[in-house]
């Protein structure tokens, strides 16, 4: 691993385990040795950043030089810190983790007052349980990475897509949105097969492949079309 791969790496493992992480934590968690750990943890300090904690006691990362500060007001942090919470509920372990990390790089970048408002909000997210899966369960739920590149690339996917009755067809769509409703995860876009928008709820998707053909640059123009037609109905 390079170098600075493993010092960025380590920083964001400071951001984000609970603190104070031991060496033989970190050394676990970024995949090189505790001897490793000990020398990089001495090369961001020379760098910049304000790492306190010892050897066999652990270290924290108390300010990130290596972030430009930020400035948010109280209800802001309350808003990013409640936006942030509801990712980590939407069933896609990727978008969750992916959560935890900006919430921990956004922590990292404000005075140490405010990063106590984002780390302890008093806004809160919670679902009781009301014997219903707020989404399908994953191992019901395609491969959501494939999708979700396919939509950031502009690139076509290949499907095998079940109805309501069971009955599978193959599909090559053109990935427009990945939407998050209350008890559904769907994905907009546009069916080659049928030459017209079509929402695919995710569960229903048994495969899913990606071909790497391009339909850039259509995607914004037929999601905005797309949204307002099911804004008419």
């Amino acid at each position: 691993m390079a170098r600075p791969d493993r010092l960025f790496r380590l920083l964001q493992a400071l951001r984000t385990l609970p603190a104070p992480v031991t060496a033989a934590v970190l050394a676990a968690e970024t995949g090189v040795s505790v001897r490793s750990i000990y020398r990089d943890i001495e090369s961001l300090r020379t760098a910049g950043a304000d790492i306190g904690g010892e050897r066999g006691y652990g270290y924290c990362l108390i300010e990130d030089g290596t972030l430009p500060p930020q400035a948010f007001s109280r209800i802001e942090i309350e808003a990013l810190a409640l936006g942030l919470a509801e990712v980590r509920h939407m069933g896609d372990p990727a978008l969750a983790k992916a959560a935890a990390g900006v919430l921990a790089k956004v922590a990292a970048t404000l005075p140490s007052t405010s990063q106590q408002h984002i780390l302890h909000a008093v806004s809160k997210v919670h679902r009781f349980d009301d014997g219903e899966q707020r989404y399908p369960p994953l191992p019901h739920i395609p491969d959501m990475r494939v999708i979700r590149e396919g939509c950031w690339r502009e690139e076509a996917l290949l499907i095998r897509y079940a109805d309501r009755k069971g009955e599978a067809t193959e599909r090559k769509i053109w990935p427009l949105a990945i939407v998050y409703l209350d008890k559904m995860l769907v994905v907009l876009s546009w069916c080659c097969l049928r030459e017209d928008f079509r929402m695919f709820r995710a569960e229903r998707i048994q495969e899913v492949q990606a071909t790497g053909a391009s339909f850039r640059p259509q995607r914004v123009a037929l999601l905005r079309q797309y949204l307002a037609e099911l804004a008419e109905r």
